[in-house]
């Protein structure tokens, strides 16, 4: 075992030859040498001292449903909190929860306990923690209707930022500007009503995902941004690209804002359909869309481990 598997053990679990294909939604992506799984927030904080000590390229990743990853294989560390820092409470009218927590499952309990606020997040395949930084939302909801406060580590500290100081907007927030804070936990504000009609409106909800949603195809849920005039898939049908395929990956005839993974696709595939969506459309519109799933390892700089240099 070399010094720096032994080093990444002393901050947690960590996981050797794992693929991004493995561990997004798209089931897309290249090798990747090394996974960590910080035990707390606080071995956190050492692993990314550490990491940033030794020049170590990284990145913080929740359940990938919202990454277009490249094949190629990633050369730098792949930090994962789902496993460990996945724990929650109440306190009063509050709730509070670990970023690498699963929004459905906060979203059932919050129902179970008769808390109202986090139903419209019951069947996105996300963390808390990748929520709060795309203010993920659905049925004209999102995070930001949520959040009280987060938890964030900066430059070492532990501090809270209030929900004004998140800087909220559409599937953005503060976050995409300061790479550098990680958001380590969420305090929620949320709203006493019975379970049964949260329940009853999870589970309308459910129905209407079932049928407007692919689900059964592996994707990375709406991948364009909605532009201020219409709807994105709207303008992707108008432009006749409803059912399009490049290689194995196809615009869902169920949802035209829906890229899916019908047959072993590669990144390229997806790309090329994107860049044909954002082309047809423009040309077709006048509109640009913008997307909204982030690209990660596209144009990797291939630089080896300090265990390899």
């Amino acid at each position: 075992m070399n010094q720096f598997i032994e080093q990444l053990e002393t901050f947690g679990q960590v996981e050797l030859g794992v693929r991004l294909k493995d561990m997004t939604t798209m089931r897309i992506g290249g090798k990747v040498e090394y996974v960590s799984y910080p035990r707390n927030m606080f071995a956190l904080a050492q692993l990314i001292e550490y990491v940033k000590k030794n020049d170590i390229d990284y990145k913080i990743i929740g359940k990938g449903s919202n990454l277009l990853c490249s094949d190629e294989d990633y050369y730098g560390l792949i930090i994962r909190l789902d496993r460990t820092m996945n724990h929650w409470y109440i306190d009063g009218e509050h709730l509070i929860a670990e970023a690498g927590s699963s929004i459905i499952a906060l979203s059932v309990f919050a129902a179970r306990n008769g808390m109202s606020g986090l139903e419209w997040a019951s069947g996105i395949p996300a963390t808390v923690g990748g929520c709060v930084f795309n203010n993920a939302g659905a049925y004209k909801t999102s995070m930001s209707d949520n959040v009280y406060r987060v938890l964030i580590l900066d430059n070492g500290n532990f501090r809270w930022l209030s929900n004004e100081e998140c800087e909220f907007a559409y599937r953005f927030s503060v976050f995409h500007k300061r790479t550098d804070w990680i958001i380590l936990a969420v305090e929620f504000s949320l709203i006493e009503k019975d379970e049964n009609e949260i329940r009853q409106m999870m589970d309308e909800r459910k129905i209407r995902r079932l049928e407007s949603q692919p689900l059964e195809f592996p994707s990375a849920g709406s991948v364009f941004r909605n532009p201020n005039s219409h709807n994105a898939w709207f303008l992707i049908d108008q432009a006749g690209l409803r059912g399009m395929s490049y290689g194995g990956a196809q615009i869902s005839v169920k949802h035209c804002n829906f890229i899916i993974n019908v047959q072993e696709a590669t990144s390229e595939d997806v790309k090329n359909l994107i860049d044909l969506v954002i082309g047809k459309v423009e040309a077709n519109t006048g509109v640009k869309l913008t997307t909204e799933v982030e690209m990660f390892n596209w144009n990797h700089m291939k630089i080896p481990h300090p265990s390899k240099r």
